[in-house]
This record gives C-alpha cells, structure tokens and sequence, in this order.
C-alpha cells in the first residue's frame, strides 16, 4: 500500500474522469446496534468490558460494526470485495484502501438503538504522481437513532495500480519519539480475521496470505485501517477511561504487516486535544490522528 507524495497532479484519462459522474449518489440503510457485536470486538481487542446491557453506549469508531457490507456471493469481485459499480464508482484499478477520516460524534450510539445511515458520495479526484495513477473517492456517512444526528463521517478511500517495477514509492516518515503513553500490538493472523468477520470485510488482502502476496504483491498480510485507527482510540480510552471523544481525524501514511509488531501511541496537544499515531517495528509513522475531546 502506498499513498500519494505532494508531487501528484491531475490525469488527463477520460475513462477514469467519467468516474466523476458518480459524485452525489447516495444510499439509505438502516440497522440496530445489538450486543454480540460489541462483546466480541471487546473480546478482540483483549478488553474486559463485561457483556454490554440495553442502553450502554458504543464506543467511538465501534459503529464500523454495523451497516457491513451484504453483497451476495456471486457479486463479488476477485478480491472479495464488492464488484466495482452501483453506489460506489468503477474504478479500473486493482488496489483499494481505507485512506482515512474525519469523523463528529454528536452523542453516543447506545446497545438498542434503530439506526438509519444516509451516505453519499461527495468527490472524486484522480491524480498521477510518481508511484503511478490513484483515484480517491470520499464518501460522506449520517448515522442518526431516536435522539438525532449522532455521527457524521467522512472516509476516503483510494484505489491504485499494480506498482511498475523501480517506481519510487513515498518517502517514510519518522513517527514522533515523545509518546506519553503507548501499546504494543502483535498483528498476528487471528486478530486481521476476527476483525475482518466483525464487520464482514472480504477483502482478501487481511486473511489470505497467497493472494495478498503473490496477486497484490505485498509481503504479508495487511493490518486493515479501521482497526489501526480503532487500536488508537482504544490506546487513548485505556490511558482516559472516562474521556469523550467529540471529534476525530486519521490518515493512513504507510502499511502495517502482521509479519511485525507495531506500536499505538499518544499525547496531549493541549487541554482538548490528543494527538494519536501508529509507529512500526522500524520507527516510521504509519497512521496520524487527531482526537478531540469534550
């Protein structure tokens, strides 16, 4: 996985411009934050939290548990993930990636709760840089129960070509070395599965060593972006039990492997502010967030 450097412009490809028409389509989808879900992402994330009970809230990013994906099993795609077209658009690149997000928590999902998601999506750029053609879409997610608004989230995604042979990839970045507290995690195959089965994401490159490796050619398999951002969030309600998370930003800057240990870590940028990141076993910045808190 690699992202784009500040070098990229845009690209002059009509076929993947068209890609544009898809800005603005939207979809409607309701679900209902039971329990079981909850428990068992405690139980992934090797927290003691106890059986949820009806009226207990979610924790933040946890709604990635619901609205998962239901596409049937001759629909997808040979990757695992949905074939390109419908809501989100076609695009003709193999790679794809959660990018990052900015998210706003309004109040808290509670066990119980009817939901109803409204998403659509609100731009598509295509660039061509130095480690070849990328397409990011970003979609934009309301999430509202009986008391109103209680989510608003914005989430990139970016799709990309096979990388050419010798094409330069992005320079890392050293992660920051003042962390006021952190956690080591060890990505080993277990964790990308139950994760992966939790919010129903086929996508082979989390569980399926051959493909990820000799069809997408990385070296292992990939940590998958949510659960890094989740991973951050949950290093900060370890550090704060008590803390509100109102607001918070990530972006991916390079990929984790579960063939390494990684480190989430954490520190006060001020009386509201926490500014979270995800170090790997080298020392470089894999992820960068920001929560705020309220």
């Amino acid at each position: 996985m690699a992202f784009p450097d500040p070098s990229t412009t845009a690209a002059a490809d009509p076929a993947l411009d068209g890609l544009r028409e898809w800005i603005g389509r939207s979809e409607r989808r309701s679900d209902l934050v039971t329990a079981a879900p909850l428990a068992a992402l405690s139980a992934t994330l090797d927290r003691e939290d106890g059986e949820p009970l009806p009226g207990s809230d979610v924790p933040p990013l946890w709604h990635w548990l619901y609205f998962t994906p239901q596409s049937l099993a001759r629909d997808l795609g040979p990757d695992g993930h949905a074939r390109r077209g419908g809501f989100l658009p076609p695009v003709p690149l193999p790679r794809r990636m959660w990018a990052g997000g900015r998210l706003e928590f309004h109040h808290p999902l509670q066990v119980g709760d009817e939901l109803t998601r409204v998403s659509r999506v609100t731009d598509v750029q295509v660039k061509r840089g130095r480690s070849g053609t990328l397409v990011f879409v970003t979609v934009r997610h309301e999430i509202s129960n009986a008391r109103g608004l209680a989510i608003e989230e914005e989430h990139d995604i970016v799709y990309r070509d096979m990388p050419q042979a010798g094409a330069p990839g992005p320079a890392p970045l050293a992660a920051p070395a003042d962390a006021a507290f952190s956690r080591a995690i060890v990505p080993d195959p277990v964790l990308l599965f139950r994760y992966s089965a939790l919010t129903f994401n086929g996508h082979r490159i989390h569980y399926d060593r051959r493909y990820v490796t000799e069809v997408e050619g990385y070296p292992g398999l990939i940590v998958h972006g949510p659960l890094i951002a989740t991973l951050l969030l949950d290093a900060l309600r370890r550090q704060q039990p008590q803390t509100r998370v109102r607001r918070f930003a990530f972006k991916a800057l390079r990929p984790l492997f579960d063939i390494h240990p990684f480190s989430v870590c954490g520190r006060p940028e001020g009386e509201r502010r926490v500014g979270l990141w995800a170090r790997d076993h080298e020392g470089w910045l894999a992820m960068q967030a920001q929560a705020e808190l309220g």
